[in-house]
């Protein structure tokens, strides 16, 4: 069995001086793509459900996050379950009763629009209930895989990532101004207990195109004050020789969602351009699963 813990494979790539990538999934066929690409190039990967994607299956993360962990349970490399960016008071506590159920390990409590105080209430609050649950029943297995590598493991609670700064692009244009403080930053972990940190430091959220120029210096800056392993959102728009300038600067893992739905998108108009009639749904998404699996081996092969 090689459903694996978050934790343990963001641990594994700070041994390694790299990143573990963390690829969101909206359907079945992301979660599939993503094992898939994963199994190709014998890396671990983390599978994350975001909450606007939960929110497009009716607000209920159970189906999706069951048929992640089965696929996980069959694959011969390493993989974790995520719930990312959730805002939502209701998914938040929604994911605590349904961890254990799911193979759930981790957990990002996305309170950044909040001003600094009230972050940090939100995040510490969630933090504590989240590091309570008993995950004792789960056994996680991380098979071996390129510095993946780790024993079966039970144990209790939910590995927390929170969020300071802004990381913009579905709100805005990222801007200097709101780049993450290293000083605020370790003052933020300690008063929350946080177990990850993404952090503001160029990227963008929903980019097409690959052009974010990530301060990489600032990276630097920010894994020498926190404690806790940094966490690139927005990556899909990140040139691939800065993904790896930040991996080895200090960013641990390294979110990726819209550059598998643009190569799936396209696989699939191409697909439907070539037959204007087709009315069977598997061979455009069977071409959308196939490039998206691409899609994924391509990035983990590529970050340290």
């Amino acid at each position: 069995m090689t459903l694996a813990r978050s934790g343990d494979l963001v641990a594994a790539a700070a041994a390694r001086g790299g990143a573990v990538a963390a690829v969101n999934a909206i359907m079945l066929e992301h979660v599939e793509a993503i094992v898939a690409g994963a199994t190709e190039t014998g890396r671990g990967v983390i599978v994350q459900l975001s909450e606007n994607a939960t929110t497009y299956h009716g607000g209920d993360p159970v189906p999706l996050l069951s048929a992640a962990q089965a696929l996980a349970a069959a694959a011969p490399v390493p993989v974790a379950l995520h719930l990312d960016h959730v805002q939502d008071d209701a998914l938040l506590a929604r994911s605590l009763e349904i961890a254990a159920a799911v193979g759930l390990s981790s957990v990002m409590v996305d309170a950044a629009r909040l001003d600094y105080a009230d972050n940090v209430a939100a995040t510490a609050r969630f933090a504590e209930a989240a590091h309570a649950v008993d995950l004792g029943g789960v056994r996680f297995g991380a098979g071996a895989g390129a510095g993946d590598a780790g024993s079966a493991s039970t144990g209790s609670g939910l590995y927390v990532e929170a969020e300071l700064g802004e990381v913009g692009g579905k709100d805005g244009a990222h801007a200097p101004g709101v780049r993450t403080d290293p000083d605020e930053a370790a003052a933020f972990v300690a008063a929350t207990g946080v177990d990850a940190l993404a952090v503001a430091v160029g990227s963008s959220h929903a980019m097409t195109s690959r052009t974010a120029a990530l301060d990489v210096d600032l990276i630097a800056r920010l894994a020498s004050a926190v404690p806790v392993p940094l966490v690139l959102h927005g990556s899909s728009g990140v040139p691939d020789d800065a993904l790896v300038a930040a991996a080895r600067a200090g960013i641990r893992k390294i979110n990726v969602g819209t550059a598998l739905n643009v190569v799936g998108t396209a696989a699939v108009r191409a697909e439907l351009a070539a037959r204007p009639d087709a009315v069977d749904p598997r061979k455009p998404w069977a071409a959308a699963r196939a490039a998206m699996t691409r899609e994924v081996a391509r990035l983990l092969a590529l970050l340290p």
